[in-house]
């Protein structure tokens, strides 16, 4: 029988593709509410499928599962999962044909969010609505575009392809890490342009989507300009101008607390409360099982009432059978003929590229 617990704040990963004891202990934790899934964590559908079973059998209410599932080179599961190609191919499809462009990102998301609820997978931490500026690495084309009201109607266009699919979405990374060139993975990246610039630029899609942003996942970049801690640690940030001026009333998750861009806060514990503190519902903690076991064992939560509203909007609004028959019909075919097309396009594109760089060095060496 299925463990009685209201479900916590911690979002934790698990070792590999089937639970073990030390697993499930933490997921049983009162603090733990979601697991996020890794590549580690799958080797086919039908073992993920099981494994999210297992995930969904421990308690009641089911601890809900995530996974960082974008398209591109941030695609967790590959075999026998469409691969989508990265945000920018859409944004590239937009300068061409606007029309296009949106029918597909609604495609790509409802492809995206179909297959990934057959298998049990709940919620993924998409879309990206960085800007490209071209001057994160980190980045790249994970982002729709260069342009904030671009980025808006592609990400707008693929979290109803989510909503069709019955699947909940999560813009990242606030308020932008599209400017800042460092990895927040193993540093702290610094943006110093002022409020009002990114305000009127990489903040604006967070404003403009509205309504449709179930969660929000805060950015590991220090703006110096703007406030003395990260957005993730940041009340200002996140209670002053996500909340109070943009008008944002989902989830806000903080990215993983394990990344070198969250040691500003501390160490885990501490900063897991520094990030509850300043307004984030849920801390992730990843790849790290003692940064877990101290989280778990140290953390002093206080549930608002504004927790339980925020995390039923996270809830998939379909069961893993209902899903499963969407893979089956036409509706879904058709999602997947407009991504293979977009798809194909990417490969033609990077042919091309590919012959004229070829033909530019043959002529070269010819001189």
């Amino acid at each position: 029988m299925p463990h009685e617990l209201p479900l916590g704040p911690v979002v934790l990963d698990v070792a590999g593709t089937e639970l073990t004891a030390t697993d499930r202990a933490r997921l049983l934790h009162p603090l733990t509410g979601m697991v996020i899934l890794f590549s580690r964590n799958f080797s086919s559908k039908e073992q993920l499928r099981e494994l999210c079973a297992q995930i969904h059998a421990l308690r009641t209410p089911r601890l809900l599962i995530a996974v960082d599932h974008e398209g591109g080179r941030v695609q967790r599961f590959r075999s026998g999962f469409t691969h989508l190609p990265p945000m920018a191919a859409l944004g590239g499809l937009w300068d061409r044909d606007v029309l296009q462009a949106c029918s597909s990102a609604l495609a790509a998301g409802f492809v995206l969010g179909a297959e990934l609820r057959a298998c049990g997978v709940d919620l993924s931490f998409t879309p990206v609505l960085d800007l490209d500026w071209g001057r994160s690495a980190v980045i790249g084309d994970r982002a729709f575009h260069h342009d904030a009201r671009v980025v808006s109607v592609l990400a707008g266009q693929l979290t109803h392809g989510l909503a069709l699919a019955g699947m909940a979405c999560c813009g990242k990374h606030f308020p932008g890490h599209g400017w800042a060139s460092a990895d927040s993975h193993t540093d702290l990246p610094v943006d110093e342009r002022s409020l009002a610039q990114i305000l009127a630029s990489d903040a604006a899609p967070y404003g403009w989507l509205g309504v449709a942003l179930d969660a929000v996942m805060p950015a590991h970049v220090l703006y110096p300009a703007v406030d003395a801690q990260a957005a993730g640690f940041s009340a200002h940030w996140i209670q002053h101008i996500l909340r109070g001026q943009l008008g944002f009333t989902g989830a806000v998750f903080s990215d993983d607390l394990c990344m070198a861009g969250a040691r500003m806060a501390g160490d885990v514990l501490a900063s897991a409360h520094a990030a509850l503190a300043a307004g984030c519902d849920f801390v992730l903690v990843c790849n790290d099982g003692a940064a877990a076991d101290q989280l778990l064992a140290g953390l002093r939560w206080q549930r608002e009432d504004a927790f339980a509203e925020r995390l039923a909007r996270l809830l998939p609004r379909t069961t893993v059978a209902d899903a499963a028959q969407v893979l089956l019909g036409a509706q879904y075919r058709s999602a997947l003929a407009l991504v293979d097309a977009l798809r194909a396009g990417v490969l033609a594109d990077a042919g091309a590229d590919t012959g004229a760089a070829e033909s530019a060095r043959a002529g070269a060496a010819a001189h």
